[in-house]
């Protein structure tokens, strides 16, 4: 699982609004030659960055190069079950990334486009946003 190695703050606070507006950074495809990207913005738990990690490299059966271009570096908090309002803040349970609408999450190269649009379509599919498939653009 994906998690920080060390941290500044153990405990961050939730916002109390949503992710608002769409990505500035990150929403072209750069290492790769296709690219996943979200449509929607959320919070994307470690757990299931590594679920579409596994789908996309089993599809491509270890063929080629991925690249993760997400990670998730802001921990929750949760209290444990049947315990009583107050005493505090609970403990650091799990990790998210915070994904905006436009942000490319992982990209492929040496495969064929085939390969890399079913390989995309079954990591989306384990995560919990919309996404699409994106190419990247060759200028020249």
């Amino acid at each position: 699982m994906l998690s920080p190695r060390k941290v500044v703050h153990r405990k961050q606070m939730k916002q109390s609004r949503r992710l608002r507006g769409p990505e500035t950074r990150g929403t072209k495809v750069a290492y790769g030659d296709y690219g996943l990207m979200a449509c929607e913005s959320l919070w994307v738990t470690n757990r299931q960055i590594e679920a579409a990690r596994i789908a996309l490299t089993r599809h491509i059966k270890r063929g080629g190069k991925t690249w993760i271009r997400i990670f998730p570096d802001k921990p929750l908090t949760k209290k444990p079950a049947e315990v009583r309002m107050g005493k505090g803040k609970g403990s650091p349970e799990l990790w998210v990334a915070e994904v905006r609408a436009g942000r490319i999450m992982y990209e492929i190269t040496g495969v064929d486009e085939k390969t890399a649009r079913e390989a995309f379509a079954l990591a989306g599919s384990k995560l919990p946003i919309k996404t699409k498939f994106v190419a990247r653009q060759h200028h020249g």
